[in-house]
């Protein structure tokens, strides 16, 4: 296969992979929008320009302005950070296919404040030579950049756009439509994939209107489906914010009159995009005590004309994309940050000790009484009954995917559900077992990687089978629209979950009762 590719944009050099990825090409740092800087800050992505001469497409592209403990790529080492972040990578066999091949499309996560293209478990080039297929890897805007809506302080001459985030991904979604065929990539047969917040975003462009067509298959991984902020409290987060940019001392929450909208757009304009990180961080802290009922100041806004909207309510009225779905989540999802990383509230196990024997207060994407009551009476026996981390894991993921998985499914789009339950003894010991994005070392044959194989020792046997059984049902999924033959859909008769673990296998409606009581908590009628 040729590594000169002619781009709509321009010619592209890619890198012949070596040692394990042997027998493929990379093409990384792509632009595929026009650096959002200037005055194009807080705007739609605009088109990219024309490529000079040959673009030597052999690093990963900037990542975005965050904390830099987040853009590790090595010991030591650290991707370069900047709001000139819109870029690409592509992966694909180095070898001829006489049909073209499926096309994935991933969006990392991150809680929409954090992430970059760059971090080698996102390394696309195992799973596309061991599915064939073509694998494409997005940077997108986040943070304050991206997903703090401040289009209200625009005016005729200085236009400020919503929803920036969501739109960075559609435009690569347009990229794709325009260039992939380049590759060798299918336009018509795009699967586009996420894990955390980029499982979110799947779900987001499932209800967004501008990304239909796009795409033709969808797999949400452990999406956060309350990362969604209606515009009336995306509006107060935004006012927030710019008073804090206005006056280091001002403390959020605290009052005051609104900053005029033409001293907004001239703070906005002229700070430093670093200065704009330090205050996010301080609107981070706030939001959970914001009375909003928002943990995360960041997301998509839903009530717009991009996003009309929310995408939990847009599956219950049937207005998702009419595309098949895989959706699930892990079975020990709250680990990673009761030990770890601390975007979740409460950071420490012991911090939930004593809530029992009500509960109540760690479902914290519930705000009705009634219905966080009927929950911790559905936790109180069973499976890890009265676990207050492996709850509050469900309250963030689990849960909130529940009203999703039920709409769409309902609409008549086939819908493929699973719990990811397989640990490895490092993880065992740990204490992180199938927790967290764990999924994804078998999703892109991470395992065999430096970063995944401290994880796998004394487990080569079960990681590697785990590795080819995630990696068979998801790029036989992009290749025809189904899983594997095992994998049944989900319906309201049957509710077939697959759990993969070292025998993966299907069960039915596993815990009822939690089930009808997040769909109630959601606003559906269980069936």
């Amino acid at each position: 296969m040729n590594d000169l590719i002619a781009t709509a944009e321009g010619l592209v050099v890619g890198v012949r992979g070596k040692r394990l990825r042997a027998g493929t090409i990379s093409w990384k740092g792509i632009p595929f929008a026009a650096p959002p800087v200037g005055p194009l800050r807080f705007r739609a992505p605009q088109p990219v320009q024309p490529l000079k001469g040959k673009f030597y497409a052999n690093s990963y592209g900037t990542a975005e302005i965050q904390d830099k403990l987040y853009t590790a790529v090595g010991a030591g080492r650290f991707q370069p950070m900047g709001e000139d972040c819109l870029s690409l990578n592509v992966f694909s066999p180095d070898r001829i296919s006489a049909n073209p091949r499926p096309v994935m499309v991933f969006i990392h996560g991150g809680a929409y404040l954090l992430g970059t293209t760059a971090t080698p478990l996102y390394d696309g080039a195992l799973l596309a030579k061991a599915g064939d297929v073509i694998v494409v890897t997005v940077q997108y805007r986040f943070g304050p950049f991206g997903y703090l809506d401040f289009s209200q302080y625009a005016s005729d001459e200085r236009p400020i756009d919503d929803n920036l985030g969501l739109r960075d991904q559609v435009a690569a979604l347009e990229w794709v439509q325009r260039n992939i065929a380049a590759f060798g990539g299918d336009p018509d047969n795009v699967t586009v994939f996420g894990e955390s917040a980029g499982g979110s975003s799947v779900t987001a462009l499932l209800a967004t209107p501008a990304a239909e067509g796009l795409f033709h298959r969808a797999i949400a991984e452990s999406p956060a489906n309350e990362l969604n902020i209606p515009k009336d409290t995306a509006d107060h987060l935004a006012q927030e914010f710019v008073k804090m940019l206005a006056d280091r001392s001002y403390r959020a929450g605290s009052g005051g009159a609104p900053v005029d909208p033409a001293r907004a757009r001239e703070l906005l304009d002229n700070a430093s995009p670093w200065a704009l990180h330090k205050v996010s961080k301080k609107l981070t802290a706030y939001t959970p005590q914001s009375g909003t009922g928002e943990f995360l100041p960041f997301g998509p806004t839903f009530g717009t004309d991009y996003l009309p909207l929310e995408p939990n309510q847009a599956a219950r009225v049937g207005k998702t994309h009419k595309v098949p779905l895989i959706i699930g989540t892990n079975r020990d999802e709250a680990n990673l940050f009761t030990r770890g990383m601390s975007l979740l509230p409460g950071k420490e196990r012991d911090s939930l000790e004593g809530v029992f024997p009500t509960g109540e207060e760690v479902f914290i994407s519930v705000a009705d009484d009634k219905s966080r009551t009927a929950l911790a009476e559905a936790y109180r026996v069973g499976h890890r009954g009265g676990d207050p981390v492996h709850m509050l894991g469900d309250s963030v993921f689990w849960g909130p995917a529940v009203p999703f998985i039920e709409g769409h499914s309902a609409a008549g789009n086939p819908t493929y559900v699973y719990r990811y339950d397989f640990d490895t003894k490092a993880l065992r010991a740990s204490g992180m077992r199938a927790t967290h994005a764990t999924e994804l070392f078998a999703v892109f044959g991470a395992y065999r990687t430096a970063i995944g194989a401290g994880l796998a020792v004394g487990d080569w046997r079960s990681t590697g089978k785990i590795t080819r059984v995630m990696q068979g049902h998801w790029t036989t999924f992009a290749r025809t629209g189904s899983p594997e033959l095992q994998w049944t859909p989900y319906a309201a008769d049957h509710r077939d979950m697959m759990v993969f673990d070292t025998h993966s296998r299907m069960i039915h409606d596993p815990h009822p009762d939690r089930r009808e009581a997040w769909m109630r908590a959601h606003g559906q009628v269980p069936a």
